[in-house]
């Protein structure tokens, strides 16, 4: 593991800290008046997703973590669990639900996907910012009905369930927001 000085902190930075993976969310660099100057940090642990607040002495050395990330498709799903190829090797890999998260509910077979690797371990999945996703369920809208900004459920084939203004329509293809899950707009 490559040893780094708590000066040179960024956010993004994963760190290993105590057995833990710690991902860097915020970080402030405090020379008070008197006495030594600190880094105050927030921490997101990689494994729960709880967020800590820990402070450090200036120049003090951590462990980071060497993340690998690997591009891999996503083949289908093996009853609960879903099953990837890594894209170089051709490599299967099955992943159980609980490590990807919110990231499962914008998962179609064959579209690729970036999982973040520690070792063997997944601890977590790049996603582009939007997807194109078939509405296959969604209330018809009336005629007449044009409320300005009003909104209906509807679920897409992945499962997820988003609001979706009242023209849109069952089997069309939309755009949705993997960060918020939020409609964009018609494909």
């Amino acid at each position: 593991m490559p040893i780094v000085s708590t000066n040179d902190l960024k956010t993004g930075m994963t760190l290993e800290l105590d057995g833990n993976l710690m991902q860097v969310v915020d970080f402030q660099h405090v020379k008070p008046g008197k006495g030594h100057a600190f880094v105050r940090t927030t921490l997101r642990n990689s494994r729960t997703g709880s967020t800590v607040d820990k402070t450090f002495r200036a120049g003090e050395k951590v462990e980071r973590a060497m993340i690998d990330k690997r591009e891999m498709q996503y083949l289908y799903r093996d009853g609960d669990n879903y099953v990837f190829m890594d894209n170089e090797s051709y490599d299967q890999l099955t992943v159980e639900p609980v490590m990807l998260g919110d990231a499962a509910n914008y998962l179609i077979e064959t579209n690729n996907a970036i999982l973040l690797m520690f070792g063997t371990e997944i601890i977590g999945v790049d996603l582009p910012a939007s997807v194109e996703l078939t509405i296959e369920v969604t209330e018809p809208g009336v005629q007449g009905d044009r409320v300005s900004g009003a909104s209906k459920p509807a679920t897409l084939e992945t499962g997820l369930v988003v609001q979706v203004p009242l023209f849109i329509e069952q089997g069309e293809r939309i755009k949705v927001d993997t960060r918020s899950g939020d409609y964009l707009g018609r494909a």
